[in-house]
């Protein structure tokens, strides 16, 4: 068998994502040796759409990751996003993982996806829910691990005097920014107006972007609940901060947030708007934090780290 510190791997991803970086540190934590190559034209982007580069930006990616090849000595390559599949497996000498997002099984991205991934020795998804629209059984589900250090429960007043937030206020926190399409702020600001008419109390709907990491866990704590209104997700990592944090977390039906959040109370998943009204006023009327952290512990990064290890092992 493998041992960790034998493993030399080459990861290939368009944006380098907190989450991906959290993903990296783990695994060079087990003793895994990562290398890392960034598409060009990582700055364009805001971690919505990777296709706002062109295919210049795509086509200047290929010498670079066979440079690499010729460079290096490489025991797997691990295709991060389904964009990068096609420069994994159209070489033919290392066997490869490729690790899907979430939107990379949708639309365009997803065409390209479909066309490339199932040339692996081994493809990751976040949910159930990405492995069908994939159309591989033998998908591994995996999701993105969570920081159980960073994200922790604070104490609500301490939080909001640190961002700034009325502290008798009520606050709903939507963790993006309102024009991030994909996230459906519409949704929530639908869903917060009617909260507060039915309560008859200001419910403030606030929204973060830009803010840096370590700050994000008092966003979080300083909330009554996180709303989470997207179209379509893998397994978003600000339920799972959230629920690290014991923070009532309310959601649409979207990636594996039904899984994350059973026996999780209070909060839920809606399958509608009226669902959701109802979900988030029952958080704000019962004035509690939720039983998430307890729940979450079986995503944190070390138990993720390890799975990918054993994928590594699996297809060597």
């Amino acid at each position: 068998m493998t041992d960790p510190a034998d493993l030399r791997v080459l990861h290939l991803v368009t944006a380098e994502e907190i989450f991906f970086r959290q993903q990296i540190e783990t695994l060079e934590r087990k003793g895994v040796d990562c290398t890392v190559l960034v598409v060009p034209g990582a700055e364009q982007i805001d971690g919505d759409m990777a296709a706002r580069r062109g295919v210049r930006e795509y086509l200047q990616f290929f010498p670079m990751v066979r440079r690499e090849l010729r460079r290096g000595e490489y025991d797997l390559i691990h295709a991060n996003y389904g964009l990068t599949a096609p420069y994994a497996v159209t070489q033919f000498r290392l066997p490869v993982v490729v690790t899907l997002w979430g939107s990379d099984v949708v639309g365009f991205d997803g065409l390209v996806t479909k066309a490339f991934a199932w040339r692996a020795d081994a493809v990751t998804v976040r949910s159930e829910e990405m492995r069908e629209l994939l159309g591989r059984e033998d998908a591994y589900i995996v999701p993105s691990g969570v920081d159980l250090e960073r994200f922790r429960p604070i104490d609500r007043g301490v939080a909001r005097e640190r961002v700034g937030w009325d502290p008798d206020g009520t606050h709903v926190l939507f963790p993006y920014a309102p024009d991030y399409e994909r996230k459906n702020y519409p949704l929530a600001r639908r869903v917060v107006d009617r909260v507060e008419s039915a309560l008859g109390e200001a419910v403030q709907l606030q929204t973060i972007s830009g803010v840096p990491h370590e700050e994000v866990p008092y966003y979080v704590n300083a909330a009554d609940v996180l709303l989470l209104t997207s179209r379509h997700e893998g397994s978003p990592n600000t339920v799972k901060e959230a629920m690290a944090c014991d923070v009532p977390v309310v959601s649409t039906d979207v990636g594996d947030v039904r899984e994350r959040l059973a026996g999780v109370e209070p909060g839920g998943v809606g399958g509608s708007e009226e669902e959701l009204v109802a979900l988030v006023r029952e958080v704000l009327e019962s004035e509690g934090r939720s039983n998430g952290r307890e729940v979450v512990r079986e995503v944190s990064w070390d138990r993720i780290g390890k799975r990918l290890v054993e994928i590594y092992r699996d297809v060597l």
